[in-house]
């Protein structure tokens, strides 16, 4: 049992709400809901300082969705050092179950216990393992994770906002939530715990802050311990599963397909963890039932998912499995926690990725619900009061289980077989008591009569008859959707397009469908405000002003009124957005005569309004949009505002308790306007405590000022944020922008330039601004002090993945002021390579090398570098003595340490390169990283020992040969089993034996590299290396070795031909325009075109063609390690 402290207790009085910024609530004694917070010692392995370089999106991909970091920085530093720390833990607990949050990591539910018998219902770890998973990095398992608007969200690993509750009816609440960078949207949950209930309530509410529409994916990620005995439990009427996208379907329970990469040919229960040898993801096709549940038969208790499925449709299993790779997850995120599976429900979305559409400032309100339940031997139906288990036997037997959420006396229990009572008893039950029978049905009796159900206080608690399962076809997966010009009407091209951008699709753009559908119609009225609100989204107004305008010449041809007012709403958008107030009023206007837009039109009226100064008539406005829509929290905000500014100070704390308790309990503005009218202590104290802890909800506060032309209230906004932060030199720059935008609005321009000089003075380490209303006070800023670096910067790295042109421009005139800026070249150097003229990469180059040449040095820089010198043929020996000179720096990221080791083994620095794999621990993405230290493993191996093989030293051979395989557990190797390199091996450590006069270990060995089922080829240790070719190669020479000449001739002549007809392919060369990643991949296609031959040509012995291929692989990539080495040692293997 937790024990209780005494300490200072703020609580701020919001209406009938309480809020608690305190170290721990007491409650009364008698209280059966316990509320408390509590210091915890968890042992930890440390996560280091974020990246202070921008992470800007280049196509990456995290779940199925595009990759985006930018305005978060990337959180890859793993110490993997374990240290005791103490985290701030937030319990709820009353007689069944108790529950324990870690606002500090992303408001995860850290554990969950049924105390009725000690189950850890959520997987529980007692260590903080982070590992490279989530959106930005960091994450760790256990629990359940909230993912709000993406999968694995970028803040999973970093602290929330939190606060804890107590409600009138004996329940209490603690709620975590934020405000989410790249969309501006905000989340919040409320776990409650209610008196005498076994079960979690989760109240969510997801909140479109914006003007705009965006799109979310909403899923709960709930962990659970897992053994041989562990069953996942969907809905009996689930006949289907599918994979991530609905790329692919099978068959639920018992799959008989290639599912997932895994086979389950011939028949395999999958619903068992013990059956998952690989990792695997499997969505129910279930569209009907309300639970989802978990099983351990050993343990005899499990976890149970109940939700409304109209709003909470998905229900996912996901696992490592328990093979090699499951085993080596299980040593990367915990000590002694053993594996675990995730049970995930979806709200509003049924996969991943599966995004929903939240309309400009409307709010997603709705429940879940989880609770442990035991002793019933698995399930079949639950909802929120029970669960109710059926199993039917052959001969007739019939075992019935229920279990309940409360306690009941006087509950009667029912087994019938049609109008027939088999059994019928009156029992008590209670979570810690449940019920568990076998019964007996007559002869004949077919099961799908049985109906078993429980009834308590004149109600039906639970039933089930089992289901008669119709056949129902196979799902069709979803395809790719085909290129702009092969689809054939306009309506495709503009649904195609919003799939994408609904999708955050990260290898498809949405604007080639669209700009192919106003190619064909250029007045498509759809189109045209689909590809405007993109434009919204970027900042680029003035083009969306354009498109909406088209949009408007169709839909209001012949002086028609639009049956739908999307076109002028966001015609007003685009105006206001430009300053031109009267205009965007009109329009706004138009929008509300359709009912869609009338929260959101009236809305931007009010600030409009109030903009102008008209408090009352922009109050009136603000009225007229919450008749609309009455959880728009910004306008109870704006409406709070503006009673406040008109002296009705009563009527505005009513307004802002209602916005506490509808919309959002953790709303920084709504605690700021409740503090301007109580000036209650406690709720400065919690306000400026919450500024501290998380600045961006304080932008976020005063850019809605801005916009509202309340200027004395957003300067005063921004002056607690100063005053929030203990040391001044720890201020954001970007406080100091807004002050001097919003002082020049209020007409003290002495003021506002001091403001910007102080900002141009400030360090400019992750300041990522996000806000498109930064744009003004960042150019404003230029204004006044031309000669300044650091704002042109910011604004570069605000603009640059929505306009990059111009944050090029910016940057550049950034590092003219200031060349000792190194980011701000890394950035223009990231730029470049990506443009497609045909110096850029040269450009690119340039500024990275003047970068890592500057005071301040980055890793990272390094690493970059290093790519953009192996894309445009940069010898490996200029590559290799920059990274090594600057060693100090690049051994503080994995990735770029890999490049290191990968050159040092090019140049065959093999014992060098050995010792830089032993010395440290590797930290690896899951579904691969930026590098592959487990192939220079193998490679400096097997090229040592052919070292020592040359030079005599057959027993030193041996032993390199064998250890070329045997990675050590610090490189965290998922190749357990060698992949592609396994034949190579075979081969050498074949030859190795052969000298030492082994026969028999040398067959043997032969054996076992001799072909097999053809491997994939993949690129291999910072080189394209062709995996399969090199397999197939050695395969060959396995096969001559045991004397089966004709079939290795066949093997190397094939190889012959696959490098001849790849060559075909390529034979355009390099194009010298194409982007650097392209042609990186060009480089490498050729590469391995001729490397393919070359290998051909030397099985086949006619050396003179194989030397010529070799030469043409090394000039296409001067870095190819295989291209240096085979040859060397096909004369070693024919001398032999």
């Amino acid at each position: 049992m937790f024990s209780k402290r005494n300490c200072l207790l703020a609580l701020l009085s919001l209406g009938s709400f309480l809020f608690l910024s305190c170290s721990l609530l007491a409650v009364a004694e008698d209280s059966s809901v316990r509320m408390w917070e509590e210091e915890l010692v968890i042992p930890t392995y440390l996560a280091g300082p974020a990246d202070p370089n921008p992470m800007f999106f280049f196509g990456r991909a995290s779940q199925g969705a595009e990759g985006r970091i930018y305005p978060y920085p990337l959180y890859d530093n793993l110490t993997n050092k374990k240290v005791d720390k103490t985290y701030n833990m937030v319990y709820l607990e009353n007689e069944y179950i108790r529950i324990g949050v870690l606002p500090e990591i992303g408001g995860r539910i850290f554990e969950g216990v049924d105390k009725t018998n000690g189950y850890d219902f959520f997987y529980r770890q007692h260590v903080i393992k982070p590992a490279l998973i989530g959106l930005i990095g960091a994450w760790i398992s256990g629990g359940v994770e909230w993912n709000i608007p993406h999968h694995h969200r970028a803040s999973t690993f970093i602290p929330v906002q939190y606060r804890l509750e107590e409600n009138a009816d004996g329940s209490r609440t603690v709620w975590v939530g934020e405000l989410e960078l790249r969309h501006r949207m905000r989340w919040a949950v409320g776990y409650t715990l209610q008196p005498g209930k076994s079960y979690l309530e989760t109240s969510l509410r997801i909140l479109n802050r914006t003007p705009v529409v965006n799109s979310l994916l909403c899923f709960a990620n709930v962990a659970v311990h897992v053994n041989e005995d562990y069953q996942v439990i969907f809905p009996p009427s689930t006949q289907y599963v599918t994979h991530h996208s609905k790329r692919e379907f099978t068959t639920w329970p018992i799959s008989n397909s290639r599912y997932g990469g895994a086979n389950f040919d011939g028949g395999v229960d999958v619903s068992w963890f013990k059956n998952h040898i690989s990792s695997n993801s499997m969505f129910a096709w279930n569209y009907e039932d309300d639970f989802l549940a978990g099983y351990d038969h050993g343990k005899q208790a499990g976890t149970m998912s109940v939700a409304n499925h109209h709003i909470t449709p998905g229900k996912k299993l996901w696992t490592w499995g328990n093979g090699p790779e499951g085993r080596l997850w299980d040593t990367i995120l915990t000590d002694e926690d053993g594996p675990y599976l995730e049970l995930m429900v979806g709200a509003f979305s049924d996969n991943q990725p599966d995004y929903s559409w939240l309309q400009p400032y409307e709010v997603k309100s709705f429940k879940q619900y989880w609770y442990p339940f035991r002793g019933i031997e698995g399930v079949k139906n639950a909802n929120l009061d029970a669960a109710v288990n059926l199993d039917v036997k052959e001969d007739g037997t019939a075992k019935l289980g229920f279990y309940t959420t409360s306690a009941y006396s006087a509950a009667t229990v029912t087994l019938k077989a049609g109008n027939n009572i088999l059994l019928q008893e009156q029992i008590e039950i209670a979570p810690d008591k449940p019920y568990l029978k076998q019964a007996v049905a007559p002869t004949g009796t077919d099961p799908h009569d049985l109906c078993a159900s429980l009834a308590a206080e004149g109600k039906e608690l639970v039933s089930y008859t089992p289901i008669r399962l119709e056949s129902i076809p196979m799902p069709e997966p979803v395809r790719a959707p085909e290129t702009p010009e092969k689809i054939e009407t306009n309506e495709e091209l503009y649904l195609t397009g919003l799939w994408i951008e609904q999708f955050h699709n990260p290898a498809l753009d949405p604007d080639p469908y669209w700009e192919e559908a106003l190619r064909r119609d250029p007045g498509d009225a759809r189109v045209n405000i689909a590809l405007g609100t993109n434009y919204l989204k970027r900042a680029r107004f003035a083009e969306a002003e354009a498109l909406f305008r088209k949009a408007l010449e169709r839909l209001t041809f012949r002086y028609t009124s639009p049956k739908d007012g999307e076109a002028f709403y966001y015609l007003g958008v685009a105006l206001k957005a430009q300053g031109r107030l009267d205009e965007a009023f009109d329009a706004f206007y138009k929008a509300i005569w359709s009912e869609a837009w009338k929260a959101a039109g009236y809305y931007s009226l009010a600030e409009i309004a109030s903009l102008k100064g008209d408090a009352s008539s922009a109050l009136d406005l603000v009225e007229h949009s919450l008749d609309s829509n009455a959880l728009n929290v910004r306008a109870l905000n704006l409406k709070a505002a503006l009673l406040r500014h008109l002296g009705q100070e009563q009527e505005a704390s009513d307004v802002l308790a209602t916005a506490f308790r509808r919309a959002d309990p953790l709303d920084v503005r709504t605690l700021f306007e409740t503090w301007l009218i109580g000036k209650n202590s406690g709720d400065h104290e919690y306000l400026l405590a919450t500024l501290n802890h998380h600045p961006e909800t304080g932008f976020e506060t005063a850019v809605e000022y801005m916009n509202a032309g309340l200027w004395q209230d957003a300067a005063f906004l921004l002056n607690q944020m100063i005053a929030a932060v203990a040391d001044p030199s720890n201020v954001s720059p970007m406080v100091y922008y807004y002050l001097g935008f919003v002082t020049e609005k209020l007409g003290e321009s002495s003021q506002s330039a001091e403001y910007y000089t102080l900002a141009e003075k400030r360090p400019i380490d992750y300041v990522f601004p996000f806000q498109y209303e930064a744009i003004d006070a960042l150019r404003q800023a230029m204004e006044v002090n031309p000669e300044g670096g650091r704002a042109p910067y910011l604004l570069g790295n605000l603009l640059f993945d929505w306009q990059p042109d111009e944050a090029i421009r910016l940057w550049e005139k950034s590092v003219a002021m200031d060349e000792s800026l190194s980011i701000a070249l890394r950035n223009l150097a990231a730029a470049y390579s990506r443009k497609e003229e045909g110096n850029a990469l040269q450009q690119a180059i340039a500024c990275l090398e003047k970068a890592v040449a500057q005071r301040d040095k980055y890793s990272i820089h390094f690493f970059e570098l290093d790519q953009l010198y192996e894309a445009a043929g940069t010898p490996p020996e200029k590559r290799l003595a920059l990274l090594e000179a600057n060693h100090e720096y690049v051994r503080q990221r994995d990735d770029a340490l890999a490049r290191e080791i990968t050159l040092k083994v090019f140049m065959g620095k093999y014992d060098d390169a050995i010792a830089l794999m032993q010395g440290r621990r590797f930290n690896i993405w899951e579904g691969g990283a930026r590098f592959n230290v487990s192939d220079c493993w193998t490679d400096a191996h097997l090229l040592r020992g052919h070292e020592h093989l040359a030079a005599g030293g057959y027993q030193q051979a041996l032993d390199d040969y064998q250890a070329a395989l045997a990675f050590p557990e610090n490189l965290r190797s998922e190749r357990r089993g060698g992949g592609e390199t396994n034949a190579e091996v075979s081969y050498w450590t074949g030859v190795a034996y052969e000298k030492l006069g082994d026969s028999e270990k040398a067959k043997q060995c032969w054996e076992k590299g001799s072909p097999g089922e053809r491997p994939r080829g993949r690129r291999r240790g910072g080189f394209f290396m062709p995996g399969r070719d090199v397999e197939r190669y050695y395969q060959a020479l396995a096969l001559r070795k045991l004397g089966e000449e004709e079939k290795s001739r066949e093997m190397f002549q094939s190889l012959v031909d696959a490098g001849t007809e790849a060559m075909k392919r390529t034979d355009a060369g390099i194009d010298i325009f194409a982007k650097f990643a392209d042609q990186q991949f060009q480089r490498a296609g050729l590469a391995e075109a001729h490397f393919t031959a070359a290998l051909g040509y030397l099985g086949l012995g006619q050396n003179e063609k194989a030397e010529e291929e070799l030469k043409l692989t090394l000039q296409a990539s001067p870095d190819h390690l295989r291209a240096k080495n085979v040859l060397a040692d096909y004369y070693r293997s024919t001398q032999n």
